[in-house]
Order: C-alpha cells, then sequence, then structure tokens
C-alpha cells in the first residue's frame, strides 16, 4: 500500500486537490504498480503548510 505525501501551501480548492489526487494515485500506479494494482491501494495525504512555516534557502517563504 503506497502512501504519497503532497505538502503545499493553502489555497487550492477542493476540485484542484481531487485532480491532483486523482493524477498522482494514475503516475504512481503507471510507473510503479504490480499487474492489476486497484487505485484504492494508493493513498496520498495532502498537508497544508502556511507560508510563515515554510522556508527555502534559509528565508521562509513569508
Amino acid at each position: 500500500m503506497p502512501i504519497i505525501n503532497v505538502q503545499m501551501f493553502p489555497g487550492r480548492t477542493a476540485e484542484q486537490k481531487a485532480a491532483m489526487a486523482q493524477k498522482v494515485t494514475d503516475a504512481f500506479l503507471e510507473t510503479c504498480g504490480r499487474p492489476g494494482q486497484s487505485p484504492a491501494s494508493v493513498t496520498v495525504i495532502i498537508t497544508e503548510v502556511a507560508h510563515e512555516h515554510w522556508a527555502v534557502g534559509g528565508k521562509l517563504d513569508s
């Protein structure tokens, strides 16, 4: 049972998140899945991280 974690900034709609989760699931199954593996076996966890809690290159994104 693969678990795929996606961390991103808040602000996407439920529809955007659903579409992303579907495409990530499809991509996993296409590239790493076993023959006949069900999409229901893939878990995608979306964590929204506020800008003030995200730093790149030692600098906060906020």
